[in-house]
């Protein structure tokens, strides 16, 4: 697939705070590509820069094959961008929101448009209410599709799901893999590991102004070899015995039991039959075992320097 996003050494400074330093990446056209870093990062820096809201001080970056500082009415012409927090009208209806925005971008089909996303967003039935009315997941859903309105080719999510109860989230990441489906390039922000792994195709990690890794979530997870291995206990007594017994490997109790402990291995037979065998050597019962693959939150915690609590 072509890119249709293109970033090279971008650079942001905000008086004598360095917020970007170097960053490049490249989204494919069609795909979902997530962004994760830490609050304070740079994503929403980042995202203002690509929506030409803000300038680089170095770098280049195209969308589309346009310069987003060069032609930034081309780049404007073939994006949307959805902020954090719905930006709707709660003293209109849900369809007066999207005919206004039909109207900016001067379609000539504005009702139909409208009626194409009420069905899509599940808001036909209360599209007459003031949005004043809704609730905070039929917000993030009408001001997504008011987003869509002008059929954009690259749409800017920028943590869309924050303050979402969980079922509006799993709406929220079905809405937009629908979007993607269709052939819309998904620009997606967020701090929510989960999100980025259900939705994406290729994920970046910024952190401290740089792209420290990137891949798919896939490939993200291989970074970290090393696999663990849980272990559960008929007693308490079993499991403080086992630990004396596999003192040379590094172990976690974990919290919500305390008859189970995750023991760290390079994820090698060798190391899980040793663990095995000297257990058994011990009589030590073993009530049940799973090995434990890397999660995308251990390698993001891994890649950013900070050590994740035993759970």
């Amino acid at each position: 697939m072509e890119n249709i996003i293109s970033v090279s050494n971008l650079e942001k400074s905000f008086k004598s705070l360095h917020v970007l330093k170097g960053v490049s990446f490249e989204v494919k056209k069609g795909s979902i590509f997530a962004l994760l870093g830490s609050n304070g990062a740079g994503k929403t820096t980042i995202v203002k820069i690509l929506s030409t809201l803000s300038k680089p001080n170095g770098g280049d970056a195209k969308i589309c094959g346009y310069d987003v500082t060069k032609h930034a009415s081309d780049v404007r012409a073939c994006i949307s961008l959805t902020g954090q927090y719905a930006a709707v009208d709660e003293a209109l209806t849900g369809r007066e929101n999207l005919q206004i925005i039909g109207a900016l971008n001067k379609l000539k089909n504005v009702n139909q448009r409208a009626d194409e996303l009420l069905a899509k967003f599940r808001l036909e039935d209360d599209c007459k209410r003031q949005v004043l009315t809704y609730s905070g997941g039929m917000r993030r859903r009408l001001d997504i599709a008011m987003s869509l309105m002008g059929s954009p080719k690259v749409l800017f999510l920028d943590e869309p799901t924050t303050g979402l109860d969980p079922q509006n989230r799993i709406a929220m990441w079905d809405m937009v893999k629908e979007l993607a489906n269709s052939g819309t390039t998904i620009f997606l922000t967020t701090q929510y590991l989960e999100e980025a792994e259900y939705l994406a195709d290729h994920i970046a990690i910024l952190h401290e102004g740089k792209i420290t890794a990137e891949g798919t979530p896939t490939e993200l997870k291989n970074v970290l070899p090393q696999q663990s291995i849980l272990l559960d206990f008929n007693t308490s007594e079993d499991m403080e015995k086992a630990c004396t017994t596999l003192k040379g490997y590094t172990i976690s109790p974990v919290k919500e039991n305390d008859k189970t402990i995750d023991v760290s291995t390079d994820g090698s037979s060798v190391q899980f039959a040793d663990v095995l065998t000297k257990l058994n050597n011990e009589n030590i019962q073993i009530a049940r075992f799973t090995q434990k693959s890397p999660t995308l939150e251990d390698v993001f915690l891994t890649l950013i320097g900070e050590k994740k609590e035993a759970n």
